[in-house]
């Protein structure tokens, strides 16, 4: 079950607006989520009491972005050990909710992992359900410390790659602190290069048919103070053209073992665009969205969304007519073509920026070798 309710105040910033937080009021634990269907219009919250509501809020968008999404699954493992619902089957439905981003499977199957080992160490119920929480709260703290490593490691090769500074950065969907525990993946970046200074300007992808550049993108660098234009996608080339682009920050929601990148669907254009410009492609994830079972982008499962996403228009607090509740802004029976996200080959992409370093060139080696690292840094 989930409810909502509203936020007070006008002038919080990013950091005082958690994406996701787990709280214990009397009446049982409950997983709170930013509603990020609702930004920037309105600041709603959406409580969940259950793995089911859980579930819906994640396929509807209201927890997206894919750090964010392995935190809740793994928050979503705990409500339902608290709860005392069955955690396997709560676990599976979690997992399954979104097939592209891995992150998603691996915080869940982490806090599942935790729930049974305590079982099977002898413990009760509510010291399974105690152990799902700490996985799930650890993850949460290690994805913060991975943004900042990350925002970090990203500066850097921005200013090896564009000494001098004044950096122009163009970025598709959203990537900031909305999508993590921390200040995010490729927004994180960005902001480490205004707070250094070094922030020329950061173009915003609009994102359709989301918008979740316009909504979420300018929403967090307007609240951050940040130097920002937003622009619409197929706006994107006439800028290049322009020679007003100087790098290209994308976040990832799966990264295959041969470098290939699965991210918002819009991304791949920009990656021949910049290869075209001689623009610097860069990708920044976590090493958890490294996924070396899948060997390469055509192995990738490429979500496929509702129709009415194309078809109509959603903005917030305006009068819907739609099926889809939206604005219809194509004649009724047409159809759309409407997947999340798109694939970029490694050949294209300048840089892999993780906590535990920079892959580039990107090849299925360096990235085996960034993932035995990490494995190595967290086992010891």
């Amino acid at each position: 079950m989930a409810d909502q309710y509203a936020r007070t105040g006008e002038d919080k910033r990013p950091h005082e607006i958690p994406a996701i937080r787990w709280e214990e009021p009397p009446e049982g634990p409950v997983l709170v989520l930013l509603d990020q269907t609702r930004l920037p219009a309105e600041e709603v919250e959406l409580v969940c009491t259950d793995a089911p509501a859980l579930v819906e809020a994640i396929r509807s968008l209201a927890v997206r972005g894919a750090p964010l999404l392995g935190i809740a699954g793994a928050y979503g493992v705990a409500l339902a050990a608290a709860r005392g619902y069955d955690v396997d089957d709560a676990a599976n439905a979690l997992a399954e909710a979104r097939p592209t981003a891995v992150n998603l499977a691996v915080g869940v199957r982490r806090a599942q992992a935790a729930h049974r080992a305590a079982l099977a160490k002898g413990g009760g119920a509510g010291q399974a359900a105690a152990a799902a929480l700490a996985a799930a709260r650890a993850l949460h703290r290690e994805d913060a410390e991975a943004s900042a490593r990350m925002a970090e490691h990203g500066l850097a090769l921005l200013d090896e790659l564009l000494p001098g500074g004044g950096h122009r950065i163009l970025t598709h969907c959203n990537t900031g602190s909305l999508v993590s525990g921390g200040e995010g993946t490729a927004f994180a970046v960005a902001l480490a290069a205004h707070r250094a200074g070094r922030l020329r300007r950061l173009w915003v992808d609009e994102t359709r048919p989301l918008f979740q550049g316009a909504r979420l993108t300018a929403y967090e660098a307007a609240r951050n103070d940040m130097a920002h234009t937003l622009l619409t996608d197929n706006a994107a080339g006439s800028l290049f053209a322009a020679g007003e682009v100087d790098a290209v920050l994308i976040g990832a929601d799966r990264i295959a073992a041969d470098g290939s990148v699965a991210n918002k669907v819009g991304s791949y254009p920009l990656a021949v665009l910049a290869r075209y410009h001689h623009v610097p492609f860069i990708v920044v994830a976590p090493v958890t969205t490294v996924d070396p079972q899948t060997p390469d982008g055509a192995s990738i499962e490429v979500e496929q969304r509702p129709a009415y996403e194309v078809t109509e228009v959603s903005v917030p607090q305006v009068p819907v007519t739609g099926a889809g509740g939206g604005v219809p802004v194509a004649p009724l029976g047409t159809q759309a073509y409407n997947p999340a996200f798109d694939v970029t080959p490694p050949e294209l992409v300048t840089a892999i920026v993780t906590e535990e370093g920079v892959v580039s060139p990107v090849t299925a080696e360096g990235l085996a070798e960034l993932c035995a690292r990490s494995r190595r840094v967290t086992i010891g």
